[in-house]
């Protein structure tokens, strides 16, 4: 039986953002920096966003990330579509 062991000299490192409070722990470095650009990504998106975008991608995310066969699917029907065939 062999076990995963991170590199040497690595143990285990937090995250915690000073913009909303988000706590991440990662046990690699590779995970570490991961996370936090993950993190500054969707900052940096949000802050694009105004309340009714915001409103909305939340209600999308939400539907979407509690059932990842839809989204196999919407992405799949997306591949699928010419850009603008959709519209009505």
């Amino acid at each position: 039986m062999t076990a995963e062991t991170p590199a040497c000299g690595w143990d285990q490192a937090a995250f915690r953002c000073g913009r909303c409070g988000a706590e991440h722990t990662a046990a690699t470095e590779a995970d570490y920096l991961k996370a936090v650009g993950a993190h500054q990504d969707a900052h940096a998106v949000w802050d694009r966003l105004n309340a009714i975008e915001r409103s909305g991608i939340t209600q999308i995310l939400r539907t979407i990330l509690s059932a990842p066969d839809l989204a196999v699917e919407l992405l799949a029907l997306a591949d699928r579509q010419p850009a603008g065939a959709g519209d009505r």
